[in-house]
This record gives C-alpha cells, structure tokens and sequence, in this order.
C-alpha cells in the first residue's frame, strides 16, 4: 500500500489519499492521471489492469486501488 501511496502522491502531492474517497468524484484524479496511475501500478505491481476494471468505483480512494491490485495480483 505504501508504494501506491507514493505513486498517488507523485502525481498529487497535496492530495491526502489516505483519507480521501472521491478521487474521481471530486476530479481530483482526471483521465491522464488514471492512465499514468494505471502505467505505474503494472510497472510496480506486475499486475495488467483490464478495461472492464477502469471504472470509477476502482479509482475513487486509495483503498479501491488496492483492492483491485490485490485481486489482479490473486488471478
């Protein structure tokens, strides 16, 4: 989790993630954030984020981005 964080905070360092849980509800992360998070996270990760996966429920806190990390991971 923490090296989400740090990926999260790279792309917006005043943001807390760790407490927010509208990060696409609120705008906070755009289209190009999740394209440069979703690059990241397979690079970090080893993990392949499927398009029926980008989907705003996944994206809008850090503890949804996990989530689906660890359920790629498992698979």
């Amino acid at each position: 989790m923490e090296q989400l964080l740090n990926i999260l905070n790279e792309l917006h360092p005043d943001v807390d993630f760790e407490s927010r849980e509208d990060l696409i509800d609120e705008g906070i992360l755009d289209s190009l954030d999740i394209v440069t998070l979703i690059t990241e996270i397979n690079d970090a990760f080893d993990v392949s984020i499927p398009a029926e996966e980008i989907i705003p429920e996944n994206f809008n806190s850090a503890a949804a981005i996990w989530a689906l990390i660890e359920k790629l991971d498992e698979a």
